[in-house]
């Protein structure tokens, strides 16, 4: 099997690169020009532009450019002051108290006031048509007041979380105008709207009123590339100057091109086979541990990533290294006999069928279904993969919930354990696996509910130890991410989540 995938992409690669010298030719290279104007690609089209409402990990890092909370991440995983100058925590991580900056002003140049931040932080903790609120750890607000002659919000919740602040990196929006959100987006980040093309591109402007330090690059638009297969002939055309994410094989061939230049990170995600725990055979725990032990998670880094990433054994990350369990990562050693024996006991000594359903814009992740797919076999059991669009897959798969099993990435929302381990508590609005177990449930509230951090750190560590003993998802890698530039810029910033910080990159000047 390994020979012939080799070839395959081979010859995949030979094919990228003939079409690229050919379009090249007629198209021309910018070359290591740069321009007051740059484009940057992305896999997908955007699932919402109101940042409350968007799911997709690849939106949000997106709207990161336009919107800003009280507080916002930094490239080393620190939270720092953004529409909020300063926070003060008070009855040991109960109430929390932020005075707003002064002179941070919505894209309109409307001044931000605490009625607007009164505002979002209530959006964000109404229940949706679930019962849940947008952002779910916003359920423990007990009430959110405002002092407009000292420019103060006070939130207080219903019982003491110290890991409450990396919440406030919830989007502020203006009151007046937050029903237009997805058509006329406002927010009061580094750059603003310009204008929206659906299945096309996203075109922003720096914002000149904005409170921190000015972008050097004055228009940026996200472009959407319709495959991954055309990527290297777009950035070696001319139509886009920075891609994140390319996959190993496309690294490789533009790392020999003099005009671009790839940085190496990782993804900080969690890829998995994700398995629906209520569609049978996979609401038998034994057949989900079957399947652990039939898939070689090795054979999926050296196919996919040309052997680079880190192997995973539960829903958490590396750079989250305070949870990060290692030892789960051989929880389940490739075991064929093992995998048939599990089947057996299960009821399905012959195998079974069943559909993985893929984003078909993810090649990683089409690429490690085909993988599992091969593996499966040797098992008797006959995985058929499924591609579908994006949006397809967020409506029937995420939302729905109507598929078997699918291959993705789950990224953290916020730098928390907890952004990573809620949506497998059994009543998670976004728990798409339907992941139910009553042990991890009170593990879990026991993390939410103690303030002594490093009891808190040992009450996830059991939920990711159930995960792995349940065998919840057959859980894979952490993947590396390569980032394509066009040289003559610099800045690039990696995150420990899904962000694309284009204030970050300068133009060599």
């Amino acid at each position: 099997m390994r020979k012939g995938m080799v070839l395959k992409k081979a010859i995949s690669i030979l094919l990228t690169a003939a079409l690229a010298a050919g379009m090249c030719g007629c198209a021309g290279s910018k070359k290591s020009g740069v321009s007051e104007n740059f484009t940057v690609g992305i896999p997908q089209d955007l699932d919402s532009l109101d940042p409350h409402m968007a799911t997709a990990a690849g939106t949000k890092e997106v709207l990161f450019n336009m919107y800003e909370g009280l507080l916002k991440p930094d490239s080393e995983g620190n939270l720092v002051p953004a529409v909020a100058q300063e926070m003060t925590e008070k009855e040991g991580g109960r109430v929390y108290e932020f005075v707003l900056r002064p002179g941070v002003k919505f894209h309109n140049d409307a001044e931000v006031t605490v009625s607007d931040v009164k505002f979002s932080l209530d959006r964000c903790a109404a229940p949706n048509a679930d019962g849940q609120p947008l952002v779910p750890e916003f359920s423990n607000i007990a009430s959110v007041e405002t002092d407009e002659a000292q420019s103060k919000v006070t939130v207080t919740l219903k019982q003491a979380d110290t890991d409450f602040p990396a919440y406030m990196t919830c989007a502020i929006l203006q009151e007046a105008t937050a029903d237009q959100e997805d058509a006329v987006p406002m927010g009061t980040g580094p750059y603003m709207f310009e204008s929206y093309t659906p299945q096309d591109k996203l075109v922003l402007k720096r914002y000149d009123g904005y409170w921190g330090e000015k972008p050097e690059i004055k228009n940026v638009t996200f472009k959407i590339v319709s495959g991954t297969d055309t990527v290297v002939t777009d950035l070696e055309g001319g139509a886009v100057d920075m891609y994140a994410r390319v996959l190993s094989d496309q690294a490789d061939t533009l790392s020999a091109n003099p005009d671009f230049q790839v940085l190496e990170g990782t993804m900080n995600l969690v890829q998995a086979l994700y398995l629906n725990n209520d569609k049978k055979p996979f609401d038998d725990e034994k057949v989900r541990q079957a399947l652990c032990y039939a898939v070689d998670r090795q054979e999926i880094l050296d196919y996919v990533s040309d052997g680079k990433g880190t192997i995973i054994g539960s829903s958490m990350f590396p750079s989250f290294s305070k949870y990060y369990m290692p030892e789960l990562s051989d929880a389940y050693k490739t075991d064929t006999e093992k995998s048939k024996s599990l089947l057996k006991e299960a009821g399905y000594p012959d195998g079974f069928s069943f559909t993985i359903t893929v984003p078909s814009n993810y090649t990683q992740h089409v690429d490690t279904a085909v993988v599992i797919s091969k593996q499966l076999e040797k098992v008797g059991i006959d995985a058929k993969i499924k591609e579908v669009e994006w949006g397809t897959w967020l409506t029937d798969v995420y939302t729905a919930r109507n598929y078997e099993a699918t291959v993705i990435g789950v990224d953290a929302s916020n730098l928390t354990a907890s952004s990573l381990l809620s949506r497998f508590r059994s009543d998670a609005g976004n728990n798409f696996v339907n992941f139910s177990d009553a042990d991890y449930d009170a593990a879990y509230d026991k993390a939410m509910s103690e303030t002594d951090d490093e009891t808190r750190t040992q009450y996830f560590k059991e939920c990711e130890k159930i995960l792995s003993d349940k065998a919840a998802n057959v859980y894979i890698q952490d993947m590396p991410e390569f980032v394509v530039i066009r040289k003559g810029y610099s800045g690039y910033k990696f995150y420990p989540l899904y962000v694309q910080d284009i204030a970050a990159i300068k133009p060599d000047r």
